[in-house]
């Protein structure tokens, strides 16, 4: 007897967008995310609420485009998490996204805000309240 694999649920979003200062007083600038990218940014694991025990999905494309960020993902259904995070995402009831990164080239600006020109990027989430207001996922498909 063979279990049938649930499917996936894909999403389209920005997961940071440029030169908008978010709720933490950074701001990411356009080639933040260049070198990230180059080194082979896409399968970044997709974890729901930034929690590393609960990978919920992979990143299939990254790229920087003229306004942010912009990923594409897929939520897988063969877990727990993954289910109640499709169901979540496919109503719309959870939208933001957030990155996980670390600084590699930052400056404070005479405001307090935070400058980064360059993130190494560890993963990316769907979270309930984003950092940057304006990271959320825009479309969202079966398969």
């Amino acid at each position: 007897m063979s279990m049938e694999m649930p499917g996936a649920l894909r999403f389209a979003g920005y997961a940071s967008v440029f030169d908008k200062i978010d709720h933490g007083g950074d701001i990411v600038r356009r080639g933040a995310f260049s070198r990230a990218i180059s080194a082979g940014g896409g399968g970044l694991p997709l974890l729901w609420q930034h929690d590393e025990k609960q990978p919920i999905g992979r990143i299939e494309k990254i790229e920087e485009d003229a306004r942010g960020l912009r990923v594409i993902g897929r939520i897988t259904r063969a877990s727990h998490g993954g289910q109640d995070a499709a169901a979540l995402v496919g109503e719309g009831a959870v939208s933001g996204l957030s990155i996980g990164y670390r600084p590699v080239r930052a400056a404070r600006r005479r405001n307090g805000a935070r400058e980064l020109t360059d993130l190494d990027l560890i993963e990316i989430s769907l979270v309930t309240f984003p950092m940057q207001p304006l990271a959320r996922v825009h479309a969202v498909a079966e398969g």
